[in-house]
């Protein structure tokens, strides 16, 4: 186990503690109000644990949908909000109706999405590319919050040939950003791969008034500290290694208060919270929608366990509660959390894209700060 002397380390974001230095990386149908729930009782209530995005047009238009999304739960602090959007004047709107009617009290921008529907209309990791058009954007946003902390997340760059992340963190610390956090892949690369934590120690170096967090293959506690000796970053985003192992969150607290790790869950106790994340999503969205939700975690949670292709199969297609209960019942309670098998990378990994897919002439002219035309009609969810 690394150690990294953490007593001294108190990152702020705007007003709000950090204490440990854990974010919970927003993800596009995970970071629900059950999920976040499930993970801030397992980890530090002074972590951060950001909802999964949401569409500043959807939020200027106050889609019903949306507003769902957006839900906190009654004791949730900070609540943290990340938004998408392209156009300046949208995202300042979106942040003035957040701020102005309490919605929110921290907003992360989204300029990570690598997913070809959202770069190829300038959206996600496109949009660093245009430098002055980005400046526009933080400008707007960071005026239009008041007190409220807006922070960046963003990837290296469009691919190997483009790399956008030291000029997004200069100029976002330069227009009033609170912090920034940057995925070490770029957009070719999506979810595959090693990811470059040198780059991490570079943009550390680069942006110095503000905290500089780390993401990118954080799969144990281990990690974590490894990525902040090895890169001085202040703190660290987790997405993917977290699902099915919402408990990660309590292994994070304490390896970065140099605390002996707690032991990894029997299979019985992985049971119980699994059900515990189902009956929280029954409650925030009704059985039906939240046995489809429910489905795709089932392989996480269970991953590195021995417990046959068949119970695998009918957890995969659980259909209530009282299934979920059922089926829960069947696992061997004493079965030992099966440490290496179930620590490695899960969730979205595939292939690099070969070529990014960006608007025509997208890559000719950096300082152009044309608003891309139609990449903010896209509602929530993806």
């Amino acid at each position: 186990m690394h150690s990294v002397a953490m007593g001294e380390t108190r990152v702020r974001i705007g007003p709000y503690p950090v204490d440990p230095p854990v974010v919970l990386a927003p993800m596009a149908g995970i970071t629900n109000l059950a999920f976040r729930k499930l993970c801030r009782e397992f980890g530090s209530s002074t972590a951060i644990y950001v909802c999964e995005m949401i569409t500043a047009r959807a939020v200027v238009e106050r889609n019903a949908k949306t507003l769902h999304m957006m839900a906190f739960d009654k004791d949730e602090s900070p609540r943290s909000m990340q938004l998408y959007g392209v156009d300046p004047k949208t995202l300042g709107e979106a942040v003035r109706i957040i701020a102005g009617e309490g919605w929110a009290d921290h907003i992360d921008m989204n300029l990570g999405c690598p997913v070809r529907k959202v770069t190829r209309l300038g959206g996600g990791s496109a949009l660093p590319y245009k430098r002055r058009l980005f400046a526009r954007i933080v400008r707007e946003m960071v005026a239009a919050a008041g007190d409220v902390p807006v922070t960046f997340k963003f990837r290296i760059g469009i691919d190997d040939e483009h790399h956008t992340y030291l000029d997004t963190g200069r100029i976002a610390e330069a227009e009033g950003a609170a912090a920034v956090a940057l995925h070490a892949r770029t957009a070719a690369q999506l979810y595959s791969g090693v990811a470059d934590w040198s780059a991490i120690a570079r943009l550390k170096e680069a942006v110095t008034t503000i905290p500089v967090l780390g993401n990118g293959d954080i799969f144990t506690a281990d990690d974590a500290l490894r990525m902040i000796a090895e890169t001085g970053c202040d703190g660290v985003v987790v997405g993917r290694g977290c699902l099915g192992r919402p408990w990660l969150f309590a292994e994070l607290s304490a390896a970065l208060r140099g605390e002996p790790a707690p032991e990894g869950p029997t299979l019985g106790k992985v049971g119980r919270i699994l059900h515990r994340h189902a009956a929280l999503l029954v409650e925030h969205d009704g059985e039906d929608k939240a046995m489809r939700d429910i489905r795709k975690h089932m392989a996480w949670y269970l991953m590195g366990f021995p417990v046959g292709s068949e119970l695998r199969r009918r957890f995969a297609t659980v259909s209530s509660l009282t299934h979920i209960e059922d089926l829960v019942g069947q696992l061997d309670p004493e079965i030992p959390f099966p440490t290496d098998a179930a620590t490695g990378p899960r969730g979205r990994q595939g292939s690099p894209q070969t070529k990014v897919a960006l608007p025509d002439g997208w890559l000719d002219d950096p300082q152009d700060d044309t608003v891309p035309t139609a990449a903010d009609v896209m509602h929530s969810g993806g």
